[in-house]
């Protein structure tokens, strides 16, 4: 025993810690756990009464970017098998010198006992803390060069996502289970057919194909059978290896300020120019590397909050040309706006720099048009293709159904040698030991059940199958040549004609002339090609410049019936305009019926004979356009004091029968109108 420990010391506590860097190290180097376990006895050889092991950091690393809840516990007296046990790094080195120093406290280790109190005892302490630091960095810095050293020859080995394993060689195959490699190419199949991560994650759902995931567990690696989650398919997507390449340092950490203290987070993904490795073509994939390029941007393209300057792909809605309109005076993508007052139609609009307050908006134009004219042009340019689109469409619906089949099929195979073996450890089993005996019927019963239901799903895909009736190819090639009425199909859904412009269609660039008051589009075509367009706009301002009446005129004419405020719209519809060339506002209207002497709006004059086309609306319980529409039918009576002015309404006619006729039929019209409005697979498109 050291003369420094002393009988004070001895009285009291003594505290062994304990600490692997990793959790490898904890599962595999158990004879370092077990010499420091053993301090504990050493302690009370030496006579401390009371002995605390502290093994909180078991699997964090010492080097100060964890956090470590049991080095925080070390205060008085510390025994451990070497000092850099205690940390990697030197604050927390010094920081426990110091406290030792002000509790008194010794730090003990094999090679001696160490009062930081003496300036020789601290001075040793401070340069084994130094060197422990620096052995740290120095391994840290050769193990990293040796692990990059392997990795660029694609040796490097580590955990492997379904579908591959490492062979005797130290190279990457395919995996030999059917059942696991036919799942991998059926994912990637549909989203080549589907085009849309979400779309291949819902049909796996609605197929009921179990997904494998790999379990990690330190060294441990285990294969497991799931139901698909949305996340496992886009990680089979983005992963380049499916393509054949060896990709190595595809994830970052980063270094964040916690609570004052350093601590390390990953899960941060890099760019591909900062991979460290990227060896093409190392090993057989399940795509090719141009597919998987392919993929990458279509599954940028399907995100569209992450970038507002790239082209979008089709995500259903009456838009036909959603995610290719670009604005072309500052070059972002348009966006499309639902919820215009006729209910079925849609706008394309380039917001600008809306990030700043006041920038206002750029351009826009109603769809509508637009999209009438763009499936013009591409019905003219794809009707070559018609033939090649038919026969591929005919065979989707039975080629999909297949693959459900064999997926299903390989799933049999499995659970037919997992009954198997159920039963032949059940014949093995001793009768006498029932409780045994019981357990494993109960696995067979379980097992059998398995076969029983995946052979019942089999049975009823290929009944579904047989009930399906064949297709006339002869039909089908005669509707080919007939794309147009194919288009406008009600069957023909708007995400299939989305897809299908996205196919032939790289973007389109849209600006408005204002001389001719068109809509100039410029199709940029997949082929390179490119085509302008112009679509006429929708012509405002209608009432006739030569029968516009002037301002003073309308105002004698209107000014006591209705406000101000009313007057001005009134007055705007007309197309009057101010002395100095200005629309009418209510301050306006106010200024100059007070010039002229024209009496104020009084509502306590009113007769009440007869009331607003709002109020009418309002009291039908209809909107206003609705109202006008059966006033211009001449259902509901109404005078205008000039054209262009408000709308007046008899009160008796309220209660007219024919009027109350033509309002209920408004009213039981609505739920069609609604339900039209919801679906956009009843949308028509125009055709040729």
């Amino acid at each position: 025993m050291s003369i420094k420990i002393t009988p004070d010391h001895l009285s009291r506590a003594a505290v062994v810690y304990v600490r692997q860097s990793t959790m490898s190290q904890v599962t595999g180097n158990l004879e370092s756990q077990r010499r420091q376990y053993d301090l504990a006895h050493a302690a009370e050889t030496v006579g401390f009464r009371s002995v605390t092991v502290i093994d909180d950091d078991l699997g964090r690393s010492g080097s100060g970017s964890t956090q470590r809840p049991g080095f925080e516990r070390l205060v008085a007296m510390v025994y451990c098998i070497e000092a850099s046990r205690l940390a990697r790094n030197g604050r927390d080195w010094h920081h426990l010198i110091d406290l030792c120093a002000l509790a008194g406290a010794l730090v003990i280790d094999p090679d001696g006992a160490y009062d930081p109190r003496l300036v020789n005892d601290r001075l040793l302490l401070g340069l084994k803390g130094t060197m422990s630091e620096y052995e740290l960095s120095l391994l840290r810095q050769r193990g990293i060069a040796a692990r990059d050293s392997k990795a660029q020859r694609g040796e490097y080995r580590f955990m492997l996502p379904p579908g591959f394993c490492w062979n005797e060689l130290g190279k990457i195959e395919i995996d030999p289970d059917e059942h696991v490699a036919g799942v991998v190419r059926l994912v990637f199949t549909k989203f080549r057919e589907l085009g849309s991560a979400r779309q291949v994650f819902l049909w796996l759902r609605a197929a009921d194909i179990k997904m494998p995931v790999v379990l990690r567990n330190v060294q441990i690696y285990q294969l497991s059978w799931k139901a698909p989650a949305y996340h496992t398919v886009m990680q089979i997507l983005h992963n380049p290896l499916y393509a054949g390449a060896y990709a190595f340092g595809r994830i970052a950490q980063k270094t964040r300020i916690v609570d004052g203290r350093a601590r390390k987070v990953s899960g941060f993904k890099k760019p591909r120019e900062e991979w460290n490795v990227l060896l093409r073509d190392n090993h057989p994939g399940y795509i090719g590397w141009q597919e998987y390029e392919d993929n990458q941007k279509l599954l940028l393209e399907n995100a569209h909050m992450k970038n507002n300057c790239s082209r979008k792909s089709a995500r259903g809605g009456r838009a036909l040309l959603t995610g290719l309109m670009r604005c072309g005076r500052c070059g972002r993508m348009m966006r499309v706006f639902y919820g215009q007052a006729k209910g079925n139609a849609h706008r394309y609009q380039c917001r600008g720099d809306d990030a700043h307050v006041g920038a206002g908006l750029c351009i826009g134009i109603g769809g509508v048009r637009v999209d009438r004219a763009v499936a013009l042009q591409i019905l003219e340019a794809i009707s070559d293709r018609a033939v090649e689109a038919a026969i591929l469409a005919s065979d989707q619906a039975e080629r999909s159904r297949q693959e459900i089949i064999a997926a299903v099929e390989r799933e049999l195979e499995v659970a037919s040698y997992d009954a198997s073996l159920a039963a032949r450890r059940y014949e093995l089993v001793d009768p006498a030991k029932r409780h045994v005996a019981r357990e494993l019927e109960a696995r067979w019963n379980g097992a059998l059940e398995r076969v029983a239901e995946l052979e019942g799903r089999i049975k009823e895909q290929r009944a579904a199958s047989a009930e399906t009736p064949k297709i006339d190819r002869a039909l089908l090639l005669q509707l080919a040549h007939d794309l147009p009425r194919v288009w406008n199909a009600p069957s023909t859904d708007t995400r299939t004609k989305q897809r299908l412009v996205h196919i032939v269609v790289r973007e389109i660039v849209c600006d408005l002339d204002e001389n001719t008051n068109e809509a100039v589009l410029l199709v940029h075509w997949t082929g390179g090609r490119h085509t302008e367009v112009r679509v006429a706009r929708v012509k405002t301002g209608r009432y006739p410049g030569d029968m516009a009446p002037t301002a003073v005129d309308a105002l004698r004419k209107l000014a006591g019936r209705w406000p101000d405020r009313e007057l001005a719209v009134s007055l705007n519809r007309m197309r009057c305009k101010t002395g100095d060339g200005e629309t009418w506002t209510t301050v306006r209207v106010r200024e100059m019926r007070e010039r002229l002497g024209l009496p104020e709006y009084d509502p306590a004059s009113s007769d009440g004979k007869m009331i607003s086309l709002a109020k009418a609306a309002a009291h039908f319980g209809i909107c206003v356009g609705s109202a006008k529409t059966l006033v211009l039918k001449g259902i509901l009576p109404a005078t205008q004091a000039i054209k262009g002015s408000q709308w007046l309404v008899p009160a008796e006619a309220l209660s007219s029968e024919a009027v109350r006729i033509a309002v209920q039929r408004v009213i039981e019209r609505r739920p069609k109108n609604y339900i039209d409005y919801q679906y956009d697979r009843l949308i028509r498109l125009p055709g040729i």
